[in-house]
C-alpha cells in the first residue's frame, strides 16, 4: 500500500522533554493517540470541520489561532494559491496551539481547480479512451502540479455509473459500467498517489441513478443491485489504492440517507470493503438529514446521526453543533474521538506534521507546462468517438474541398463541462474552428457562422448559417450541450451539476440548424460535443459522419481538427450508450434478458405500429464499446489457457487481432461474459476485460487478456457472494453488440 502504517521504531526515540506526537520516528498511531489526549474538546471539533482560506492577507483573520480538519481554496490562480497555503501552514504549525496542520483540498476531476492549471479531458472522455495507463499519467501530471501549489486532497473520482441520462452529472462519471469505472478510477487515483496525495472517491455510494435524473433524487434498487453495480467501483479502488478519503453523498437509497446510515458508511464501507480512511461529506449532505431527507428534526441532530453514522468531517457547517451535544449529554464524546482519530491519522500518513509544504518556486515551471498541455491533447485525442463515417467522408481529402462551413452553438466555443475552472465564456483553450483554422488555414477557405444557441428556440440565424452552407463544398456542424462550474456562475447550462434534463432530445433548435444544413443537399459533418450522450436518430440517419467528443479538455478543438484531417486516427470507444429516444432510456447493455430481446418481440415503427416499442426499437442508436477507426481489424484467433476452471483459477485469454487497413491504429479489445445459467437473473453481457492495443497497418498483434474466476460471481438469493459452477461464454469483440469470437469456460 501506498500509505503504510509505522509498526514500531527505535531511532531518535523521544526524551522526556520531547511531543510524542512531534516526533516523526514515532509510530502514526502513537502519535495520533499522544494529541488526541492533549486537545480540548473545541479543538477536536473543529478537526471535524473545513474552515474555507482566503488571501494571504486575511489567514489571522478568517483562522483566529485555531486549526481544522481541512481547507479549500477554488478561486485563485496557481501561484497565489501555492503563495498563501505556504503562508497558513506555517500559520498553523507556528501560530495555533498545537501546531496541527490543515489538509489542502480541491476538485480534481479534470485537473486542478486553480486558475491557470492545466485544463484535461473531463472524466466521462477519461472513460471513452478504455486506457487506463494513459490516465493514469494524466492524474501523475495533475498530482505534480497539486503536489507544488501544496494541495494534498482531490476531490475525485466519481465512481458513480451513468446509468440514467437525464442525470446532469454523467459528464463527470467513466460511464454507464461498473467494471470500466473500478478499472480507470483504479488508474486516476493511482497517479495522484504518486505523490504525498490523497483521492476523495465519490459519491458514496449508489448516487448516479436518481429517480427523474433529479440531482439529489432517492435512487431506487435493491441489495444486489447495490452490491452488484454501486458498490463494486468503490470495492475495487479501495483494494486497488487505499485511499484514504472518501466523500459521501447526499441522496438516499431505498429511502435511506446514506450520509445518515451507519449501515452503508460504517458496516459496509469499513467492514466490508476494508476502507481505512476518513469520510469527508458531500456539500451539504449532514444538514440534508433534517432539511432534505426530514430524517432528522434539527441541525444538531443532522450532525450527531452523521458523526455516529461514520461521517467524519463535514464541509458546511453542521458539526459546529458538535460540542454542544456533547456537554448537553447528548452525544458521547467518543464519536468524537473516533472520528478525530481518522482525520489525525490521514494528516499523519500523508506527512503533513513534518512537511505540509507545496513548492511555490516551482509553479510557474510546472503549472500548466508544455509537456502537460501536450499530454491534455493525447488524452483528447484517444477518447474521441468516431460513431460514423459514410463512404469513408473521413478523413477530409482536402483537395476535394474550396471552401468549408463551419456553423453551430458549439464551434467556436469552448466546452470544458463542470469542476473546470474557467467561465462559461472562457476563451481560455481551442475550440473547433480554431483549430481548423491551424490546421487547414490557407488550403480551404473556411467560413464561419453561429446558427443558433444551444439552449434557446431563437431560430433567427439558421437562415444565415443554411446560405454559407449552401455557398459551401461541405459544412461541419458542432452541436452539442455546454456546462460550467457550479462555482463560476453557469450561464444557460444544458448540463452538469444541478442541471438536469426532462428530455434528451437535442436542446433549443439545435435540430432545426441541421434540417436546414440537410436542405442544402451538401455533404455535413455532426460534431457532437457533449457531457451526455442523446438522443440524436435524425443525425445518425441523415448526417455523412458523426464525430463526437465529451469534453476534451483545452485542446479539444485542435483534436477535432486533426481527426477529421486524418492527423490522428480515432480510437474512443463509447462507455456509455444512446438512447434512440428520450423513452429509449435507460438504454445501458448490461440489461437482464427480460428488459429488452423477448423472443416475441417485433419492434413498431411510425409507419408500422407493433410491440416493444410500439413505434421504436428498445436497442441503443450506439451501443456501449462501439467506435470506429480509419482503419479495419479482423480478429483472426483467439486461444484460452484452460476451459475447465476451478473457482480460484484465471482465465487467460490470447487474442489474434490483424490491422486490415492502411493506416495504424488502436483497437479496444473487450471480453464480456454470459452466466448461461444462474440462480438469479444476470445481464445478458457484463465487460470483464479489455485492452487498448496499437496494431501497424497490416500486422497482428496478439492481445493478452485475464479474467479472475472470481469476477464471475453473483449475489444469490441469500445475497451471499457466490460463483456458481457451470457454462460461461465468453463474447470476444469490438463493442457490445460487435462480438467477433465466443468461447465457453466451465467453472467446476
Amino acid at each position: 500500500m501506498l500509505f503504510a502504517v509505522a509498526k514500531s521504531y527505535s531511532a531518535d526515540l523521544p526524551g522526556k522533554d520531547t511531543v510524542l506526537y512531534k516526533n516523526k520516528n514515532a509510530p502514526v498511531r502513537a502519535r495520533v493517540e499522544d494529541l488526541l489526549k492533549r486537545m480540548t474538546l473545541k479543538e477536536k471539533v473543529q478537526q471535524l470541520e473545513n474552515r474555507a482560506a482566503g488571501k494571504t492577507d486575511e489567514i489571522d483573520r478568517i483562522f483566529k489561532g485555531e486549526s481544522f480538519g481541512c481547507t479549500h481554496e477554488m478561486s485563485m490562480d496557481a501561484q497565489n494559491c501555492a503563495d498563501m497555503y505556504q503562508q497558513l501552514q506555517s500559520y498553523m504549525l507556528q501560530k495555533t496551539r498545537l501546531g496541527i496542520p490543515l489538509l489542502t483540498a480541491v476538485e480534481g476531476i479534470e485537473g486542478i481547480l486553480q486558475n491557470n492549471c492545466t485544463i484535461f479531458p473531463h472524466e466521462l472522455a477519461q472513460g471513452s479512451t478504455f486506457n487506463p495507463e494513459l490516465i493514469k499519467k494524466m492524474t501523475i501530471a495533475a498530482g505534480e502540479e497539486a503536489h507544488v501549489i501544496g494541495i494534498h486532497q482531490i476531490l475525485s473520482p466519481v465512481l458513480d455509473l451513468a446509468r440514467e441520462l437525464r442525470w446532469g452529472r454523467v459528464e463527470e462519471t467513466f460511464g454507464e459500467d461498473p467494471f470500466l469505472a473500478a478499472q480507470m478510477g483504479t488508474a486516476f487515483v493511482s497517479g495522484y498517489q504518486s505523490f504525498n496525495i490523497t483521492c476523495t472517491p465519490k459519491h458514496f455510494v449508489a448516487h448516479g441513478s436518481p429517480a427523474g435524473g433529479l440531482n439529489c433524487a432517492n435512487v431506487s434498487g435493491g441489495e444486489r443491485d447495490m452490491r452488484s453495480l454501486y458498490l463494486y467501483p468503490f470495492s475495487k479502488v479501495i483494494a486497488n489504492t487505499n485511499p484514504l478519503g472518501i466523500m459521501s453523498c447526499y441522496s438516499s437509497y431505498d429511502g435511506v440517507a446514506v450520509s445518515g446510515s451507519r449501515y452503508y458508511m460504517t458496516d459496509i464501507l469499513r467492514g466490508e470493503l476494508g476502507f481505512k480512511g476518513y469520510v469527508y461529506s458531500d456539500w451539504g449532505s449532514v444538514e440534508r438529514l433534517q432539511s432534505f431527507h426530514h430524517a432528522v428534526d434539527s441541525r444538531e441532530e443532522a450532525a450527531i446521526q452523521s458523526l455516529k453514522a461514520g461521517v467524519d468531517l463535514d464541509v458546511d457547517g453542521a458539526y459546529e453543533t458538535l460540542e454542544k451535544s456533547v456537554e448537553t449529554g447528548r452525544l458521547d464524546i467518543k464519536f468524537i474521538d473516533e472520528a478525530v482519530r481518522r482525520v489525525l491519522t490521514v494528516k499523519f500518513e500523508l506527512g503533513l506534521f513534518d512537511n505540509p509544504y507545496g513548492d511555490p518556486s516551482k509553479v510557474k515551471k510546472v503549472v500548466r507546462s508544455a509537456g502537460h498541455v501536450a499530454l491534455s491533447k493525447e488524452v483528447a485525442d484517444e477518447s474521441a468517438i468516431l460513431l460514423k463515417n459514410d463512404n469513408h467522408i473521413l478523413p477530409l481529402d482536402l483537395a476535394k474541398y474550396k471552401s468549408i462551413a463551419v456553423v453551430g452553438p458549439n464551434a467556436d466555443q469552448t466546452v470544458f463541462g463542470d469542476y473546470a475552472w474557467t467561465g462559461h465564456d472562457t476563451k481560455e483553450g481551442t475550440t473547433l474552428l480554431q483549430g481548423l483554422k491551424e490546421v487547414i488555414g490557407g488550403k480551404v477557405q473556411l467560413k464561419y457562422a453561429h446558427g443558433c444557441d444551444w439552449w434557446s428556440q431563437d431560430k433567427s440565424g439558421i437562415a444565415e448559417a443554411a446560405k454559407m452552407a449552401e455557398e459551401s463544398d461541405l459544412t461541419i456542424v458542432a452541436i452539442g450541450t455546454r456546462s460550467t462550474f457550479l462555482g463560476r456562475s453557469p450561464h444557460n447550462s444544458t448540463a452538469g451539476e444541478g442541471f438536469d434534463l426532462s428530455s434528451l432530445e437535442l436542446p433549443g433548435s439545435q435540430q432545426d440548424l441541421l434540417k436546414a444544413i440537410k436542405a442544402t443537399g451538401k455533404p455535413f459533418i455532426v460534431v457532437f460535443i457533449a457531457g451526455k450522450p442523446l438522443a440524436m436518430p435524425w443525425v445518425k440517419e441523415n448526417a455523412n459522419a458523426v464525430l463526437a467528443q465529451w469534453y476534451g479538455g483545452e485542446r479539444q478543438g485542435r483534436t477535432l481538427a486533426d481527426i477529421l484531417t486524418g492527423a490522428v486516427n480515432p480510437s474512443g470507444r463509447l462507455n456509455v450508450s444512446f438512447p434512440r429516444s428520450t423513452g429509449n432510456s435507460p438504454s445501458y447493455y448490461n440489461h437482464f434478458a427480460t428488459d429488452r430481446n423477448e423472443p416475441f418481440d417485433s419492434p413498431g415503427s411510425p409507419e408500422q405500429p407493433r410491440g416493444h416499442y410500439i413505434f421504436d426499437r428498445p436497442d441503443p442508436l450506439w451501443d456501449f464499446g462501439y467506435g470506429l477507426s480509419y482503419t479495419t481489424f479482423k480478429y483472426t484467433g483467439c486461444k484460452l489457457a484452460d476451459s475447465i476452471l476451478t473457482g480460484k483459477g484465471i482465465i487467460k485469454i490470447d487474442v489474434d487481432v490483424q490491422n486490415t487497413g492502411n493506416t495504424d491504429g488502436k483497437e479496444v479489445v473487450q471480453v464480456y461474459v454470459h452466466d448461461k445459467v444462474s440462480s438469479v437473473a444476470t445481464p445478458v453481457q457484463q465487460l470483464k476485460a479489455f485492452k487498448k492495443q496499437l496494431i501497424k497497418k497490416g500486422q497482428t498483434a496478439t492481445v493478452h487478456l485475464e479474467i479472475p474466476v472470481s469476477d464471475l460471481g453473483l449475489y444469490n438469493e441469500r445475497m451471499k457472494y457466490v460463483v456458481e459452477p457451470g457454462e460461461f461464454e465468453l463474447q470476444i469483440g469490438s463493442a457490445a453488440d460487435d462480438i467477433h469470437i465466443t468461447k465457453i469456460v466451465t467453472v467446476k
